[in-house]
């Protein structure tokens, strides 16, 4: 018997005990109610989506080809609608996450108004939008399971057995909208209590999975901007653990932490790391420190010196009071923050590139799957890069290297609207397509995400409306443009009243007050024009 069925059952036997004071309950009624509000509590959805995200990784480890996607979120309802999109063209969610995007939060919730990626909004704002993305994929289920409760009334009042029962197996078997959030904790938001207390937020709010990055808190920058500053391995440690302490004392002891670094194109640092002794993870942080050797006669006042093997080191500090990293280290400090992380609580990594290439990334890769053969990404397919120069770039060069006559091409300005129908366009665009699947493939990476993409739609389709709207088009720009493709492609939101939850108001108006509802659904109900 269905979860479904067992509720109408239990209802009834308390009617039944509580007598005529109950009766106006209807038992099917109240079964579908809870059908509607399957999860009671963020921490529920932690741990069903942690047991989600666990059986992917599982499965990706003995399949590659089974990767996982996500697109960045910054209003529950823009991860509501992919969710809805999702179901309807691809008939299940599996795979399919939602990411959480810090940028998203300070540029688009803060208070304060438009902020840089630095940390510097309210930092609940990730916890509230986590809590509110799960609010509106939960109302995505009541909307989508009160269509079928009608679709199922219906199918009864005409006599059609079998269409009702093909209804009711519908909803037995439903797919919630419910999928995980990987969500994005910035540097902490301050020491590891700090970090400590906003992952427990953001997990009661619903997150089964928390990236953080080895940045310095106050000192945090966008990835893909410069000056960024990392912190020694023992203090990034700290806040891994601090998380993993969070997750084990509200009890998803299978939530999954996501490792980021950013020391790729992290040139600085503002701690000399403690060292106990040679080759310790200390050493071998400030062994990639740009210094000079120098004498006793030649220190000066202030200066900071590291004794190593009998010399005296001097690290080279900046007018910020900050120290550099000898160039061209960044990818060994990759691959060493990546080893120690996982060999500490990680479960899976992130690597902040300055492009999207394969083989950079699989680089890397390799050597950290030589310590730990398992080893897995979340790789950000971010739109800080120029996806199109990026990819025809690297086909040119792959020409110039196969011995190809490359010059009807200027490699600086292959962006160039006069390229598109090219051969080299066409062979980078197709590369551009099967990056995920190539990713996946040969570098190791479980997930990859968009993390700013509908900022990036919202401004792309407001400017399209507006240019048209605005100049001679009127009317015809919204309707052309919008509402017609709605209507075409069988985008839900043209019924936006439905959307919003008005139908479902009416049911329940029917299950408290029966003929007596006062709807908003009748004849006179514009939204009928649109059936």
């Amino acid at each position: 018997m269905s979860a479904y069925q067992n509720d109408i059952k239990a209802v009834a036997a308390l009617k039944e005990k509580f007598g005529s004071s109950w009766s106006a309950i209807n038992p099917e009624s109240v079964a579908r109610m809870r059908a509607q509000n399957r999860f009671k509590t963020g921490l529920e959805i932690a741990q069903y989506t942690a047991d989600i995200m666990r059986k992917d990784m599982e499965e990706y480890d003995a399949d590659s080809s089974l990767y996982t996607q996500s697109l960045g979120c910054w209003h529950g309802f823009i991860g509501q609608q992919k969710l809805i999109s999702i179901k309807k063209h691809l008939k299940s969610t599996n795979k399919r996450y939602l990411y959480l995007s810090g940028w998203m939060v300070a540029a688009l919730r803060s208070e304060f108004g438009p902020l840089p990626d630095q940390s510097m909004h309210e930092k609940t704002a990730v916890s509230d939008l986590i809590e509110e993305l799960y609010t509106f994929l939960r109302q995505a289920d009541s909307r989508e399971l009160d269509l079928l409760f009608t679709a199922l009334d219906a199918a009864r009042d005409a006599g059609d057995h079998a269409k009702a029962a093909e209804i009711q197996n519908q909803i037995d078997n439903y797919e919630t909208h419910i999928v995980p959030i990987i969500a994005d904790i910035d540097a902490g938001f301050g020491n590891p209590e700090a970090t400590y207390l906003l992952a427990k937020r953001m997990i009661e709010a619903g997150a089964c999975c928390i990236q953080i990055e080895n940045q310095v808190s106050d000192e945090k920058q966008c990835g893909h901007q410069d000056g960024k500053v990392t912190v020694p391995h023992a203090d990034f440690l700290a806040k891994i653990a601090a998380v993993r302490y969070a997750f084990l004392e509200l009890g998803i002891d299978n939530g999954v932490i996501v490792a980021r670094t950013d020391s790729l194109g992290a040139g600085l640092t503002k701690q000399i790391a403690v060292t106990n002794q040679p080759g310790d993870l200390g050493d071998l942080y400030n062994s990639f420190l740009d210094c000079e050797e120098v004498s006793t006669a030649e220190l000066k006042n202030g200066d900071v010196v590291l004794n190593r093997e009998g010399k005296l080191l001097r690290p080279k500090r900046l007018p910020s009071n900050l120290f550099q990293f000898r160039a061209g280290t960044g990818e060994d400090r990759c691959v060493l923050d990546c080893i120690t992380s996982l060999q500490n609580g990680a479960d899976l990594l992130w690597i902040e590139t300055e492009k999207p290439h394969v083989g950079q990334i699989k680089a890397m890769v390799d050597r950290i799957r030589e310590v730990i053969p398992n080893a897995k990404l979340v790789y950000n397919n971010s739109p800080s890069f120029n996806w199109t120069l990026n990819f025809r770039q690297q086909v040119f060069d792959a020409f110039v290297a196969e011995g190809k006559d490359v010059s009807a091409y200027d490699r600086a300005k292959l962006m160039s609207v006069e390229y598109d129908n090219t051969e080299l366009a066409q062979i980078a665009d197709e590369k551009i397509r099967t990056f995920q699947r190539d990713g996946s493939a040969h570098a190791g990476i479980f997930h990859h995400l968009i993390t700013l993409p509908t900022y990036h739609t919202a401004a792309l389709s407001t400017d399209n409306l507006a240019k048209g709207y605005f100049a001679d088009q009127g009317m015809l720009a919204y309707v052309k443009g919008v509402q017609r493709e709605e209507i075409r492609q069988g985008i839900a939101c043209v019924k936006h009243q439905n959307m919003a939850g008005s139908d479902i108001g009416d049911t329940h108006k029917e299950y408290f007050a029966g003929e007596a509802a006062l709807k908003a659904s009748g004849k006179d109900n514009t939204m009928n024009q649109f059936h």
